[in-house]
């Protein structure tokens, strides 16, 4: 279902007309301006082309969804794709934003519902402005970009705390599903090192592109956004160090198991080799052996050369440290 979302110094209105917003955003220089749109429709669409003025090719990229991380520069604004993303019981999910960034305005457009951005509508709806506000009106395209990219450490936090669970079941024995479960979240953080890797770029392009234009006092913002990706990259490298400690840890284990299995069975088997060769031995049917061998004492006796091979077997072994 499309949902509006209008935010002003006058405070959050929900589900909006094209009126209320060209009003809104005509005054934005003095009273800020913050549109977010999910599940936009056609008419969301046109209010953007031709009530907003926004480049057909931007709505465009909004609308075939499924674009990588990029900035563009406008004469008046400045057009992103943003990535956050959610981790839940389904996996991983990853929400594209399009963003529209002004100094005085901004507007957010995004098909998936976003968590990150809802609860940051909710402390407006709370407190009726933005933290940190003073006199002028907010960065609002600062704020929204800072809060798509800080929920990404949520989503990387609950991948950390999926591998520590990992390490510890694998230390502890328990590797029924773990391979599978080390794919998994391998493709989930080369996921995010390819988004993050693109993300960084754009920041990258954000921030030169600010300080060019002499915007140095907002510069520091965006710098400020530019690091939390930088740390956000550098964990997801961290996380795919960690998982493949984890596969070799698995791998080490699984190996030691069979080695310990193979052990047990080649002891059984040791002990068996005398006494299939006693056996194997007395029990040729030559003359010389069958007429020789008729005192019934001579098999107690062979019985007693049998336990004292497997006795004599067990210490030798429990000496060399083999059991």
């Amino acid at each position: 279902m499309p949902t509006r979302t209008l935010v002003t110094a006058q405070g959050v209105r929900d589900h909006p007309d094209d009126a209320v917003i060209l009003s809104a955003f005509r005054a934005c220089e003095t009273a800020g301006f913050w549109l977010d749109i999910a599940a936009p429709d056609s008419a969301d669409y046109e209010l953007l082309e031709r009530g907003l003025g926004f480049h057909a090719l931007t709505i465009e990229d909004i609308r075939q969804r499924n674009q990588r991380p990029t900035f563009e520069d406008f004469e008046r604004y400045s057009f992103a794709i943003l990535f956050g993303a959610r981790c839940d019981h389904h996996g991983l999910t990853f929400v594209e934003y399009g963003l529209y960034a002004a100094p005085h305005y901004c507007v957010s457009v995004h098909h998936e519902p976003s968590q990150a951005l809802e609860t940051f509508l909710d402390r407006f709806r709370q407190h009726g402005q933005a933290p940190g506000d003073h006199d002028a009106p907010p960065m609002y395209s600062y704020l929204v970009m800072d809060q798509v990219v800080d929920g990404m450490f949520e989503v990387l936090d609950a991948i950390d705390g999926e591998v520590d669970d990992l390490m510890d079941a694998i230390i502890a024995g328990r590797t029924g599903s773990t391979l599978v479960e080390i794919t998994k979240l391998k493709r989930r953080v080369s996921e995010l090192r390819r988004v993050l890797g693109a993300q960084q770029d754009l920041f990258q392009r954000l921030v030169t592109h600010v300080v060019s234009a002499g915007k140095r006092d907002v510069a520091p913002y965006y710098r400020d956004v530019y690091d939390h990706v930088i740390r956000q990259y550098d964990m997801v490298d961290s996380l795919r160090d960690l998982l493949s400690s984890a596969m070799d840890v698995h791998l080490s284990s699984v190996s030691n198991r069979l080695n310990s299995t193979v052990k047990a069975l080649t002891v059984i088997a040791s002990l068996f080799l005398p006494l299939t060769f006693l056996t194997g031995f007395f029990g040729m049917n030559f003359a010389a052996l069958v007429d020789t061998i008729k005192e019934p004492w001579t098999f107690a006796a062979a019985l007693g050369v049998m336990g004292v091979s497997v006795v004599v077997q067990l210490a030798l072994f429990r000496r060399r440290g083999w059991i």
